[in-house]
């Protein structure tokens, strides 16, 4: 049985974590020359992850899809198991944060500039140029089902499991047995607690802070990339990548303000303001654009993603083509890889008194509905508009993905109106995850610290818009895209070793009350009897010793010589 206590202890207070300087110094050290190589050497930054990248995807995607189905099985178990009772702190913790603020805040650090990028833009590219293994033509009423189905693929329910996962591992582990709020804390169970909070944990914490750099970083390429255009477009500001180093400075400066203003004010009201301003663009966009549409396309587009789940979460590139899953699913699978220690971290931070399965389910299905919710209006829209012929959609796409929400929304009333909308919602989502990302970095480096010092929050933010800034000079999308991939290799062996250090938590918890008879069982026992019954009839007569022994077996009664 487990040593660990079956009550919490409660480990709050500021001065009970002090910062790392180690595991700082040399996260610190190891980004600063990653952001050094890739703004003097960029020749030779470029040619060294591109060469990086294919060995990726050529030897690894398999990894990549099998980790991705993995943890979504995982956490419809644990979800529907006697797990699923347990607290996330004392047995008689309660919430700390309302359900609004709770889903509002995880839905912004989760997901925020990432729906604003493609949230039209990727059901737009599907439609007009389909997956190659689906063999649909482009532009058809089957281009459009199957761009829905691959968005919902890609952003549903998937990457909600992997924060999921990670998550509940940290909840769990820091508010149920009182350790620190960082990702070695999770691993106690397989190396121990001295060696957890030794080097193989700052290791891994190391593994998780890089992660969260270049992910994250991506992340706010993406605004950065997404504002500037607005800008163009809106207000004719030339969309130059002086622009989008303009655009992140300025963000990161409003950032540092949020990180100032602390989690239950900074964090929680801009999330507030992010999900209302979310919802009025969709609403405007649902009652102005094709209604009846995206109100057919709702159904038939889930129905046509559960259906197709199995074989598109199977999936890799050995029937289909490799480049594609690169640039789309491992991408995807990468880079919510590497957003996990962040998103985990966070969301783990803002769940203590709930339980396991309010937790999962939460995490599993509210983000989820949200979004497709915003994929069949957003993108549904933009499919309707192209290929009715309203808007010419597919020629802006040319300028990249973030052009097309812009280009759809000036086709509907008051265009300029609404994109300013849009622009200022992707600006708020930017300061949202830098600073849910800073706050992250800031207590894996600080010994699982709810609360890191504000100093330490900063310096993280700023060195993460560092290398945001730097990958857009250096190559763009593709260079964001390059960098997630690359770091997420290694940290999806750390998530997959996280599910048995859970599991082994789990199953020794008295929380989770008595192991009882349920379908499973049953099944195992049918089977027991099939074969009993099977042995029988092999031995070919029931007064034969070895069948009179088989169907002993079965019956639960010894045969004659075996009292």
């Amino acid at each position: 049985m487990s040593t660990e206590p079956t009550q919490p202890i409660e480990r709050t207070p500021r001065d009970r974590y002090a910062p790392d300087g180690k595991v700082i110094g040399i996260g610190a050290a190891a980004v600063v020359a990653v952001v050094a190589w890739a703004a003097l050497g960029e020749s030779s930054f470029d040619s060294a992850s591109s060469t990086a990248l294919r060995w990726v995807l050529s030897n690894f995607a398999w990894l990549f899809v099998i980790a991705a189905d993995t943890f979504l099985v995982l956490c419809v178990v644990i979800a529907a198991s006697r797990f699923g009772r347990i607290r996330l702190g004392a047995d008689d913790s309660e919430p700390e944060f309302t359900n609004l603020a709770w889903i509002a805040m995880m839905f912004s650090a989760g997901m925020g500039i990432g729906l604003m990028f493609y949230g039209v833009g990727e059901p737009l590219t599907h439609f007009l140029s389909p997956p190659p293994a689906s063999g649909i033509p482009a532009g058809t009423g089957a281009a459009a089902r199957t761009a829905m189905e691959y968005s919902f693929f890609h952003w549903t329910l998937t990457p909600w499991a992997i924060y999921g996962i990670a998550g509940l591992a940290l909840a769990y582990a820091g508010f149920r047995k009182g350790r620190g709020n960082r990702l070695s804390s999770a691993f106690v169970p397989l190396m121990g607690e001295r060696r957890a909070g030794s080097w193989p944990g700052r290791a891994i914490d190391l593994l998780a802070v890089f992660a969260t750099v270049f992910g994250t970083a991506t992340s706010l390429g993406l605004g950065a990339l997404q504002v500037a255009e607005g800008l163009n477009l809106t207000m004719g500001v030339e969309n130059s990548t002086s622009t989008q180093l303009i655009v992140i400075v300025s963000l990161s400066a409003a950032f540092v303000l949020s990180a100032f203003s602390g989690l239950n004010k900074g964090v929680k009201w801009l999330s507030t303001i992010n999900i209302v301003l979310a919802a009025c663009l969709m609403l405007f966009v649902f009652l102005l654009g094709p209604t009846v549409y995206v109100l057919d396309t709702i159904p038939a587009s889930v129905g046509g993603y559960l259906h197709q789940l199995l074989p598109m979460a199977s999936r890799t590139g050995a029937f289909t083509d490799p480049d594609w899953l690169g640039v789309w699913t491992i991408f995807y699978w990468a880079w919510w890889l590497s957003w996990a220690p962040f998103v985990g971290t966070f969301i783990a931070r803002i769940s203590h008194g709930r339980t396991i399965r309010e937790f999962l389910t939460g995490v599993l299905l509210v983000p989820s509905g949200a979004t497709v919710v915003w994929f069949c209006v957003m993108g549904g829209t933009a499919i309707r508009l192209e290929s009715t012929g309203a808007a010419d959609l597919a020629t802006t796409m040319k300028d990249g993905p973030e052009a097309s929400l812009f280009a759809m929304l000036e086709a509907l009333p008051i265009g300029t109106v609404t994109s300013v909308i849009a622009m200022i919602l992707v600006m708020t989502y930017f300061v949202t995850s830098a600073d849910s990302a800073s706050l992250v970095m800031g207590s894996l480096t600080s010994g699982g610290s709810l609360h890191p010092p504000t100093w330490l929050v900063v310096t993280w933010g700023v060195l993460m818009a560092a290398v945001a800034a730097v990958l857009l000079v250096v190559g763009g999308l593709n260079s964001l895209q390059t960098a997630t991939i690359l770091v997420a290799l290694p940290f999806v062996v750390v998530m997959l070793a996280l599910c048995f250090a859970l599991l082994k938590e789990l199953r020794e918890d008295p929380g989770a009350g008595p192991v009882r008879h349920h379908a499973l069982h049953g099944l195992r026992d049918a089977v027991r009897t099939l074969v009993g019954e099977a042995m029988t009839e092999q031995a070919g007569d029931r007064h034969h010793p070895q069948g009179r022994a088989a169907r002993a077996r079965t019956d639960g009664e010894p045969p004659e010589g075996e009292a």
